[in-house]
């Protein structure tokens, strides 16, 4: 495809470009507002997660042109429908809307977004005809006109602060100044009588500004409950395009408040901190009548003070790293600053940093008798919740205001503390060279390996030669203590001196090697895990009656060759655990996990009991809709309700997940769930748990004849009260009668049928819990032992979400916080089979990562876990086990060995470095296929590709597959595709030949070749890491985000311009051009499964409301504590929803502030 020119706009064009959802979504999106600042325009970026009003209210503010959305599956026609509704209904139908989604936006719904008014959705066959920059010249002609042409009725509703008005009567200053200066020098008059004062914010570039005026704003609010605010950003515009970033918004949470006026400028020009606009700007929020205006400058350099001529009392932001303490001599700031602020206070050096700034002003103004300490420069964390030195800063601004400019109408009874910012470290600061440490180790360990090898290669020289003269053998009698002489004699002497420099251990390993093979050759092979003795047959017969052994050892004869084969590969279930973790697969297990997640929790339990029919254990993986997913209840405002239940399951409530588990004893041993959920991941853990155990509590009231007791509960608490019981919505009358249950459990909450394979075990209790029935010691005593035994994982791995998938909704520091409160909370209660974190790499391989930085990511993410638990205060034998990682299977050369290098490079860390026993050694090795390589075009090929993935994922011993469905590129899967895509594995376990093998890789010289390459680039990604202060100090400047998203873009080029052929996509074409496919079925959430969400919440939040309103102050008690939360939301979820839990610790703990 040529190569296509960037149109070049005639008019200032502004554009607001956001994500309605996560995952690649959000990289795209930052692709996509790159491209359109470079095309020449100015974009104002909120990033990801924002609802329409967010979206609507920025582009109104802003005066845009137009919204550049993209919007993932589930939702998206109620979405981008409420924003055009609310743009009309907010007064500014001029606004454009733009957007795009891949191949799950239909044509059909294309067709019906077109013909309600939506200006342009875009689909991959208009990115493959039209291309990326093609899409972006036609989105940014279409919205190319002029805006503030003329100021009319705006100026007599302007201190009414209409804010479509206010941002009219900005842009008519911006863009045409001389044809509206009638207009314009009343508003000057306005603004002349205007007592309101202006701080001015300026800094460098970097020092965290936008962070720092955002807890200004959020402090402001809560202080002043009745005032409002507004706020002027400007940024730098572009020399060469005239394009500009404005990503002051991205950062701010607490500008979400009908009390806050925001508008960010775009300089226009080069070299300037402040747009020439920008005092009509503050004269028309003056004129409006706002309490306080805050002018914030672009970052370019340390000297500019052109901010002081534009306010009343200005802040100077600056970081602990200036350099020389003679650098703050040139910064001419600080002799104009009313007060400094040295943000990131949490730099090393920022102490020093203090007493030297203190001090250059101090020297600036002459203040030689004043103490030192009483200088108005404060340390600041804005990035840290509720920060002590912020709320000083914050105090000390508003006195500044009051007293300087006046502003008695701003006083403050705000309580600062006086404490200094201290930074509340998650990796402690001695610990920051932790990967490099392990890159060390690990280099270590191979080094003396192969040292090792070397001996024992010559060992096996001087064996073998000294068996040629006729000597005894040495491996049978201790050569120390034969007296042979000549050259025997000093073969054996040479053997004796030369073995010294041998390991004992390695010694060992040769001596035994031979009963080793033995042990693999036998019939049974005997071993034991956990004090319990296991024996698995070693041999499988073929149809052809040959006897193919499970585990096939090398044949090599040298010492050397063996002793180096062991420690860097060695059998399955022995150290380094290269070729698995188990001895042997567990028979009557496959690795099959089964996948669902759709609509409510009955429909997507009704598919789970479906896929599991006839299978010898279930093996259960959960996706959640994307309102659960940011911890949110289901709501009839549109772009929630248009999202519940689609793309995922809704789960709100305790009575959700029993509903939803159902039918599945969720403490047996065959029975395991996954649930991909992070920032809500402890809510919906709890969740779980307690429906696990309320499920044993029904088998210990049914075993004893207790259910009058349960009658008796609930005809107090509902039937008394006029409350209608929680239900399980069963099949209708009408289904057929395969898949209905015929022989249900009795007392159980259902309207109509179960599924199939559901006897109804957890509907018991619907709405009760088990402790309201039984005596506190029968519950505490089941809880116990239903904790000690359920098996599963909660993804919950916060990390990767801030580096890639994005469903992040409490800042960093507070959700690896309640992440540790989970894993202290499982070591108390001896929870030892379900995995508190599955650390996954699945989703930085889906935004864009190649499989060599998601491993290296990912395991560097682990072994992060690993030194904040250890920080605080965890035995690693206790957290170890309790850790899992998931990968995303590609179809690249790497992926082949992608699970051997993470198991080898995990054991050798945990064994050398971290002194961890063998349980917490083995890298628990979870595969999805990847969802990055399910195209939209010739979605029947999608299943060639998976079936590759899976081979690769099978011949390399994983302890779980997740297969994708074919259709997914589009639609929710089907059932059909489900079973389809499960097929893929169940034929390669049970029918393909080679899998009754179970290390069929191992010997390969080219898989040998690729885990050495793999593991050392791995290991010098840590170094690289290292270099940027660990894991938490890249995610600081967003090296794995803008990684992450280089590789995603060097992939997309490659497909795009056919150097990277994709069969069906870009080449080897069908004869319509394989255009996209329509789905045969399109699985969306139904208008009844979003009502009865609706209404069981409502139900819920009603009947319990005070109750949990005490649960809710308890928990955010217990987090100023300091206390573990964990053990408080295992009991508030019994009476809260999920929205109302996620709002209040969002008070305590501080909502994730977005990234660019």
């Amino acid at each position: 495809m040529q190569q296509q020119v960037p149109y070049t706009p005639t008019n200032k064009v502004r554009i607001v470009t956001a994500a309605s959802l996560f995952d690649g979504h959000d990289a795209a999106i930052n692709i996509m507002r790159r491209i359109i600042q470079a095309t020449g325009c100015e974009v104002i970026h909120l990033g990801h997660d924002r609802s329409v009003e967010e979206v609507v209210n920025t582009a109104i503010q802003e005066d845009a042109q137009a919204i550049a959305m993209t919007s993932y599956q589930g939702g998206h026609i109620e979405y981008f429908k409420y924003m055009h509704d609310l743009l009309k209904e907010k007064g500014a139908p001029q606004i454009k809307i733009f957007g795009g989604g891949g191949g799950v936006i239909l044509p059909e719904e294309i067709q019906e977004l077109h013909e309600y008014g939506i200006d342009r959705i875009y689909s991959p066959d208009d990115g493959r005809s039209m291309g990326l920059q093609g899409m972006i010249n036609d989105m940014i002609q279409r919205c190319d006109f002029p805006t503030g042409l003329s100021i009319n009725g705006e100026l007599d509703r302007i201190s009414e602060k209409s804010k479509p008005d206010i941002a009219k009567i900005i842009s008519a200053a911006e863009n045409n100044m001389e044809a509206n200066k009638e207009a314009l020098d009343k508003i000057d008059a306005m603004a002349a009588q205007s007592k309101t004062p202006v701080l001015g914010i300026t800094g460098t570039g970097g020092a965290g500004k936008s962070s720092l005026v955002d807890e200004l704003v959020r402090r402001f609010l809560i202080d002043h409950p009745e005032k409002t605010l507004g706020i002027i950003s400007v940024d730098p515009s572009k020399r060469k395009t005239g394009g500009a970033l404005l990503g002051d918004r991205i950062r701010m949470n607490a500008i979400k408040n009908d009390r806050v006026y925001m508008r960010s400028l775009a300089t226009r020009q080069s070299n300037l901190a402040l747009s020439k606009h920008v005092q009509e700007a503050v004269n028309i929020l003056k004129a409006a009548q706002y309490d306080l205006i805050i002018l914030e400058t672009s970052g370019i350099g340390q000297s500019d003070t052109e901010i002081i001529e534009h306010s009343d009392a200005s802040m100077y932001v600056m970081t602990p790293e200036y350099g020389a303490a003679t650098q703050l001599e040139k910064i001419d700031m600080l002799d104009f600053a009313d007060i400094i602020a040295l943000n990131k206070f949490d730099k090393r050096g920022a102490l020093d940093a203090l007493r030297d700034v203190k001090k250059q002003y101090q020297r600036n103004h002459n203040l030689w008798d004043a103490d030192t300490d009483t200088m108005p420069v404060y340390g600041s964390i804005a990035s840290q919740f509720n920060d002590p030195g912020t709320n000083a800063l914050y105090r000390a601004l508003i006195d500044t205001l009051v007293n300087k400019a006046g502003a008695v109408h701003l006083k403050s009874d705000f309580r600062s503390t006086g404490e200094m910012s201290e930074k509340i470290y998650i990796i402690p600061p001695n610990r920051t060279r932790y990967l490099s440490e392990i890159s060390e180790s690990n280099r270590a360990y191979d080094k003396r390996a192969k040292e090792q090898a070397e001996v024992a290669q010559k060992l096996y020289g001087l064996y073998q030669a000294t068996l040629s003269f006729g000597g005894p053998d040495l491996l049978r009698e201790e050569a120390a203590t034969l007296n042979e002489e000549g050259t025997i004699g000093e073969l054996i002497s040479k053997f004796v001196a030369l073995r010294k420099d041998l390991d004992p251990h390695y010694w060992d390993i040769i001596t035994e090697w031979e009963g080793k093979v033995k042990k693999y050759r036998d019939e049974l092979y005997t071993f034991s895990v956990r004090g319990k003795e296991i024996n698995i047959k070693t041999h499988t017969e073929s149809l052809s009656h040959t006897m193919v052994p499970k585990v096939s050892l090398p044949r090599y004869q040298a010492w050397g060759d063996l002793l180096l084969w062991n420690l860097k590969e060695n059998v399955p279930g022995e150290f380094p655990f290269t070729a698995g973790i188990y001895p042997f697969k567990r028979t009557g297990e496959d690795p099959t996990r089964m996948f669902a997640g759709e609509g409510g929790p009955e429909r997507t339990n009704r598919r789970f009991h479906y896929v599991s029919q006839d299978m010898p254990a279930a093996r259960l993986s959960t996706a959640f809709d994307s309102v659960t997913l940011y911890g949110n209840d289901p709501d009839y405002r549109p772009d929630i309700y248009g999202k519940i239940g689609n793309s995922g399951v809704s789960i709100c409530t305790l009575s959700d997940a029993k509903k939803l588990y159902s039918g599945f004893n969720l403490s047996e041993p065959t029975t395991s769930v996954s649930m991909t959920i992070n920032g809500p991941a402890p809510m919906i853990l709890a969740f779980f748990m307690n429906a696990a155990v309320d499920q044993q509590c029904e088998i210990y009231i049914r075993e004893n004849g207790l259910e009058s007791l349960v009658e008796a509960k609930f005809k107090e608490l509902y039937d008394d009260r006029n409350l209608e019981r929680p239900y399980y919505q069963g099949l209708d009358e009408g289904e057929a009668k395969d898949r209905v249950e015929l022989e249900p459990l009795s007392n159980i909450s259902v309207k109509g049928h179960l599924p199939k394979g559901n006897k109804g075990l957890g509907l018991m209790l619907l709405g009760l819990t088990g402790d309201q029935v039984l005596e506190p010691a029968v519950y505490a005593e089941i809880r116990k032992k239903t904790l000690a035994v359920v098996r599963g994982t909660v993804q919950a791995d916060i990390l990767k979400e801030d580096q890639a998938q994005n469903t992040c909704i409490f800042s960093t520091e507070f959700a690896l916080r309640l992440m540790g409160d989970v894993q202290e909370s499982f070591i108390n209660n001896q929870v030892r089979n379900f995995y508190s974190v599955s650390i996954s790499g699945y989703h930085i391989a889906e935004a864009g990562a190649n499989p060599l930085t998601q491993l290296a990511f990912t395991l560097a993410n682990g072994f992060t876990y690993v030194e904040y638990y250890l920080s605080r205060g965890m035995d690693i034998n206790d957290f170890g086990p309790n850790l899992s990682f998931f990968f995303s299977n590609g179809v690249d050369p790497e992926y082949a060995v992608i699970g051997r290098a993470a198991r080898r490079i995990w054991s050798k860390a945990m064994d050398r470095k971290y002194g961890a026993n063998p349980r917490a050694q083995m890298l628990k090795y979870h595969i999805q296929t990847s969802g990055r390589s399910l195209h939209a075009q010739e979605i029947q090929f999608n299943d060639i590709r998976t079936t590759l993935q899976a081979l690769y994922a099978i011949y390399d011993n994983c302890n779980s597959l997740h297969t994708n469905a074919y259709d997914e590129a589009i639609t929710t899967p089907t059932e059909e595709s489900v079973r389809r895509a499960m097929a893929i594995q169940l034929i390669i376990n049970k029918e393909l030949g080679l899998t009754q093998n179970e290390n069929p890789i191992q010997g390969s010289f080219i898989i040998e070749e690729l885990t050495d390459l793999v593991e050392e680039a791995v290991l010098a990604e840590f170094d690289r890491i290292t270099e940027r202060g660990g894991v938490l100090g890249a995610m600081e400047t967003m090296y794995q985000r803008g990684k992450i998203q280089e590789e995603s873009l060097y992939y997309e080029t490659l497909k795009h311009n056919g150097d990277l052929p994709i069969i069906g996509v870009n080449t080897f074409l069908s004869s319509e051009g394989s255009p996209t496919t329509r789905p045969g079925e399109i699985i969306r959430a139904t208008t009844e499964e979003k009502e009865a969400q609706i209404t069981n919440l409502r139900a819920l939040q009603e009947r319990n409301q005070d109750t949990a309103n005490a649960w809710l102050e308890k928990l955010q008690a217990t987090a100023i504590a300091n206390e573990n939360m964990f053990e408080v939301l295992m009991e508030a979820t019994k009476f809260c929803s999920l929205g109302q839990i996620t709002s209040s610790l969002f008070e305590v703990g501080g909502q994730y502030r977005r990234n660019m």
